[in-house]
Parts: structure tokens; C-alpha cells; sequence
């Protein structure tokens, strides 16, 4: 990736729905060449997908939680991974070095609607420990992280 790549996918992250040319006017490169660069990492999967990104609370969702999930031992792992997979409302999996093993990120109706997903959580076999953190805002989420292009060496 050169500083163009990097100029590009930055205007993407800001809005994935503009079109090339508006992009070859922020960045002062051709439409075609946009096009062809955007391609270019489509394919080499540096781009991944495209999404729309949902409010959750105007979407029904009210509630934010990121919990912590501790296992007895990894060979119960792939299990929960795949118990966790299968319910919608969690909508991030990390798994994760320290004293917990997984962070989940679940968002969900109500109190009463996270108990539900929280027994279920509790159920899968392993699971030996739970935290919740209740998010109370967002202050910052931009999805994904793009390192800085290294600086031009020849100044």
C-alpha cells in the first residue's frame, strides 16, 4: 500500500457509497486509476466488504453490554464458539489472552432480553465465569483501524 491506497480507503471509511470520481476529486488521482486501485484491494481482500452501520437503539436495541466470559478449560472453546455464532444478539467475539478468555460484545432489548442471552451463555458447557460492563455511550467506534503510511524517507 502507497499513500494513494491509504488516501483511498480513508474516504471509503468516511463513506463507502461515494462514487470514484468524487474520491478522484478529494485525492487528485484519475476515476479510472481510483477504480483500478479499489479493485486492486478488493481483491487482494484488504478491502473485505462494504456495510451499512445500524443505530442499535433506534434499530430496538437499547441495551450495550461487553461481557467477559472465563472457560474451565479450552477444549471447550470451539464449542462456545460456535453457541456464540448462533445467537444474533452478539454481535462481536474476541478471544482473548488474561484471566478472561472470550469478550463478547451483545446488544439487545432489555434487562430482561440480556438475562436471556446471559443464561444461555451461562449454560454452554466450560463456562465458568461471567462479567458484564453495561456501555453506557459510544465515544469512539470507527470499525476498523488503518495504520499510518510510513513516512516518505527520501525528505
Amino acid at each position: 500500500m502507497d499513500k494513494l491506497d491509504y488516501q483511498i480507503i480513508s474516504e471509503l471509511r468516511n463513506n463507502a457509497r461515494q462514487t470514484a470520481s468524487d474520491i478522484s476529486k478529494t485525492i487528485h488521482l484519475s476515476v479510472s486509476t481510483v477504480i483500478e486501485r479499489i479493485k486492486k484491494m478488493e481483491k487482494s481482500g484488504l478491502i473485505e466488504s462494504y456495510t451499512a452501520i445500524i443505530d442499535d437503539a433506534k434499530a430496538g436495541n437499547a441495551i450495550t453490554v461487553m461481557m467477559e466470559v472465563s472457560m474451565d478449560h479450552p477444549r471447550y472453546n470451539d464449542e462456545f464458539i460456535s453457541a456464540v455464532r448462533e445467537m444474533p444478539n452478539i454481535i462481536e467475539c474476541y478471544y482473548m489472552t488474561g484471566e478472561f478468555d472470550f469478550t463478547l460484545k451483545i446488544c439487545c432489548r432489555s434487562s430482561d432480553h440480556l438475562e436471556q442471552i446471559h443464561n444461555r451463555i451461562k449454560d454452554c458447557p466450560g463456562v465458568r465465569l461471567t462479567r458484564s460492563h453495561y456501555i453506557l455511550r459510544t465515544v469512539k467506534n470507527i470499525h476498523s483501524s488503518l495504520p499510518e503510511p510510513e513516512a516518505d524517507k527520501s525528505i
